[in-house]
């Protein structure tokens, strides 16, 4: 089957110079080439376009409506090939983004300001959950994730540590004492969060592979980082949380980190994921340099990242 637009060009530049020779020269088609294009079109439509002399040609009345539409098509074609074709070298158009909640509403979102200033035709959508989101089917162009990654087939870049803190308010220590081990947590209110793999089943893992388990109970288990937070600077636990969670908490002396036998879980860092299109667009790119500017710094003198606020 003849390419449907090509066969619209065929048709307009036999129109413009009265000749499907003429057209085929233009088109770099032959002149038997350019004749095939144009009975293609007609049957396909059902009218003849042109009337056809051994010396020139001239438009019928269908011809002459189908010229001005296959015109605007054309133009309306040509003007999106740019557009997107200009989204692959200037950054522009609409930037959609996953985060996890808590993060994105604490660090990303207070660089965004910052971005639109430099590139100002970008237009931002977040997507905020702690819930992890399929990247493809949502749509999304970017997700940055805290952990350790699935093998799939999207690129990720590594941004930044991420380290792990076991935490409890000065007023809870008091009334319940200081856990010095591991295993002692079993006796403690332990606030979990609910969508980590094994906080959610009721255990918090130590060592850097997780491999030493102990089981805990608590009273409240949230799915959002900061609602564990703020029960824990109330007094009502102790909470297992990254240190993006709690750092601020920790500096205003709200919470007290503690120092137990075993280190804490290695959570597998903070990544920024992006569809593997070997040549992504320009506003993917530029939003990725722009996080590992803005977050990935710490990342390579060995500090967390994001760090504690004072």
């Amino acid at each position: 089957m003849l390419d449907r637009f090509t066969s619209m060009r065929v048709f307009i530049e036999a129109a413009t110079h009265a000749s499907l020779s003429a057209a085929g020269r233009v088109l770099g088609l032959s002149p038997a080439m350019a004749t095939r294009h144009l009975d293609a079109l007609e049957a396909r439509l059902g009218v003849k376009l042109l009337h056809r002399t051994t010396r020139r040609l001239t438009l019928t009345d269908a011809g002459i409506d189908y010229l001005a539409t296959s015109r605007r098509i054309l133009q309306e074609l040509g003007e999106a090939e740019s557009e997107i074709a200009a989204q692959r070298t200037e950054a522009a158009g609409r930037l959609r983004i996953n985060l996890p909640l808590s993060f994105g509403t604490r660090f990303i979102a207070p660089l965004l300001p910052a971005f639109c200033d430099r590139y100002p035709q970008v237009e931002i959508e977040l997507g905020l959950s702690d819930a992890q989101q399929d990247l493809i089917e949502g749509g999304w162009d970017l997700a940055l994730r805290i952990g350790h990654l699935a093998d799939s087939a999207l690129k990720a870049r590594r941004l930044a540590d991420c380290p792990m803190l076991i935490c409890a308010a000065p007023a809870y220590l008091a009334r319940h004492g200081t856990p010095r081990r591991v295993a002692e947590l079993s006796a403690h209110n332990c606030l979990s969060y609910t969508l980590s793999p094994l906080q959610g089943r009721g255990t918090w893992a130590f060592g850097a592979a997780g491999a030493i388990q102990v089981p805990v109970q608590g009273n409240l288990k949230a799915n959002n980082g900061d609602a564990l937070l703020a029960a824990a600077i109330g007094g009502q636990g102790v909470i297992y949380q990254p240190r993006f969670i709690v750092g601020d908490a920790l500096a205003a002396g709200a919470l007290v980190a503690l120092e137990l036998d075993q280190p804490a879980l290695d959570l597998g860092g903070l990544h920024v994921l992006f569809p593997a299109d070997r040549r992504p667009p320009a506003k993917v790119r530029a939003m990725i340099d722009y996080l590992v500017e803005s977050l990935g710094s710490a990342a390579a003198d060995g500090t967390a990242v994001p760090p504690a606020a004072g």
